[in-house]
C-alpha cells in the first residue's frame, strides 16, 4: 500500500458511498418525494397509481429495463464512453505508459521467439539475427529512459512523450 493508506481508504469509502449507498438512497428518496409530491395530489395520476407500492412496483418494471438500455447504449453504441475512455488515457499516465511498454516489448518477444526457434532447431545464429536483437535492445533502452533521465529509468510521461504515444496511434 505504500505511504498512501490514508488516500486509499478515503477511495474505498467514496466509491462505496457513491456507487451503493448515495445511489440506493438517491432511488428511494426520488421514489418517495415524486409519489408523496406530485402522484397523491393529482387524482389522474391517483387511479394510476392508486398505492405507494404499485408506483414503485411499476417504476421498477419499466425503470430498470429503461436504464439497462441507456448503459448499454453509453458503453456500446455512442461515442460518449470513447471519450470518457480517452480523457482516462491522456490522464492517466500508468495507462499510457502500460500502453508503450507493451508496444515496445511485442517485437522482443517475437525476436525472441523467432532465435528460441532458431536454437531449438540447433541452427546457429546469424550476423543479421545479433544485428537485429541489438537494435531491439537499443530501441528498449531509449523507451526506458525516455525523458533522458537516467537516475529515474520508469519515469512517468512528460510533453514530448505524449507526442511519441500520439504518433502510436497515427501508425
Amino acid at each position: 500500500m505504500g505511504n498512501h493508506v490514508l488516500f486509499r481508504l478515503w477511495f474505498y469509502f467514496r466509491n462505496g458511498w457513491s456507487t451503493y449507498f448515495a445511489f440506493i438512497f438517491a432511488a428511494i428518496n426520488t421514489l418517495t418525494v415524486t409519489y408523496f409530491l406530485a402522484i397523491d395530489n393529482y387524482p389522474i395520476l391517483n387511479t394510476i397509481f392508486p398505492t405507494f407500492a404499485h408506483y414503485v412496483i411499476i417504476t421498477v418494471l419499466i425503470g430498470i429495463p429503461l436504464l439497462v438500455a441507456i448503459g448499454f447504449a453509453h458503453y456500446k453504441r455512442t461515442a460518449a464512453f470513447q471519450a470518457e475512455a480517452e480523457i482516462g488515457f491522456e490522464t492517466n499516465p500508468f495507462f499510457r505508459r502500460m500502453l508503450l511498454n507493451t508496444e515496445a516489448i511485442l517485437p522482443l518477444q517475437l525476436k525472441l521467439t523467432e532465435l528460441l526457434v532458431k536454437m531449438s532447431k540447433n541452427e546457429k545464429l546469424t550476423d543479421e539475427d545479433i544485428k537485429e536483437i541489438s537494435e531491439v535492445q537499443e530501441h528498449l533502452s531509449k523507451h526506458i529512459d525516455l525523458d533522458g533521465n537516467t537516475k529515474k529509468k520508469f519515469n512517468i510521461f512528460k510533453g514530448e512523450s505524449y507526442d511519441r504515444l500520439k504518433k502510436l496511434d497515427e501508425e
